[in-house]
């Protein structure tokens, strides 16, 4: 079994949401990211992509995850895991109103630790493609990215936490490092946060945002109005698609979380939320 995160130092430095080769995006082999994180961390959650109707690449079928070989993969490396290391495994899952009903049925046996809700189509349109964005301002399209979010919350229930909530912006077209959201997109925020602490669900601070431009997913704002409203789960991830890039400018998010008023990350083992003071 993955060793007992109470048996750990209690680091904040926890990677919960990486990805390796059974994520399509990724050829990072399962012992090289952990013997990169153990390097640097008391632990992760691997954080595989599974993204149901996601439209096929040059014909062919992505983010489609076989969960058992997944599983069955990294659960047979739990034996040599590092002294003091925690391996803990779970799921970045695709949310849409279309699938919510094969998003609400997954995992019934219960194997998973963790799972994450993440927003890459809107209604089946990636913005990390420059297609999304003809014909749109990005006004129009970071509205209908928040609508989305607001719509798969009140259909999909199978996550634990929200992953960067504001992805959309690392892809608008031509951003200015001054960039901010326009306020009616604020507004959409402030319910998608105030719905997703009333139906008991968390977000996390993805570092990857940083690589992309000089704020977290979601944005210093955004954490910051989630712990105004209260908002107390959260979970810290770098979203490495490469063992470099674990736990990518953790030390500075940190700092950025305490600065918003954040004491304690949250890891989730069995579903189960686990509060840790940063």
């Amino acid at each position: 079994m993955s060793a007992n995160i109470e048996n750990t130092n209690r680091s904040s430095l926890f990677d919960c949401h990486l990805h390796s080769c059974f994520s399509s995006d990724s050829k990072a082999a399962p012992r090289d990211v952990i013997r990169t994180a153990a390097g640097k961390l008391s632990g992760i959650c691997v954080t595989e992509h599974n993204d149901f109707d996601y439209p096929p690449e040059d014909g062919k079928t992505v983010f489609a995850l076989d969960l058992d070989r997944y599983l069955n993969t990294y659960e047979a490396l739990w034996p040599s895991l590092p002294e003091n290391f925690t391996l803990l495994l779970g799921v970045e899952q695709g949310l849409q109103k279309s699938v919510a009903e094969r998003v609400n049925a997954y995992d019934p046996d219960g194997r998973l630790d963790f799972i994450i809700g993440s927003s890459h189509l809107v209604r089946g349109n990636d913005p990390y493609y420059p297609s999304f964005w003809e014909g749109r301002s990005v006004s129009d399209a970071l509205g209908e990215y928040f609508d989305s979010i607001l719509e798969n919350l009140f259909c999909c229930r199978n996550f634990d936490v929200y992953g960067h909530l504001d992805y959309i912006t690392r892809y608008i077209p031509n951003r200015t490092a001054e960039f901010r959201l326009p306020d009616s997109c604020t507004d959409q925020i402030d319910v998608i946060l105030r719905k997703l602490i009333g139906i008991g669900k968390g977000i996390e601070v993805n570092t990857a945002g940083l690589r992309y431009g000089n704020e977290p997913n979601p944005a210093r704002n955004i954490l910051s109005r989630y712990r105004e409203l209260g908002g107390e789960i959260l979970t810290i991830g770098s979203d490495a698609h490469r063992p470099e890039d674990i736990a990518y400018r953790f030390d500075e998010c940190r700092e950025l979380l305490l600065s918003c008023g954040f004491t304690y990350i949250t890891i989730f083992k069995k579903r189960r939320p686990a509060f840790v003071r940063i």
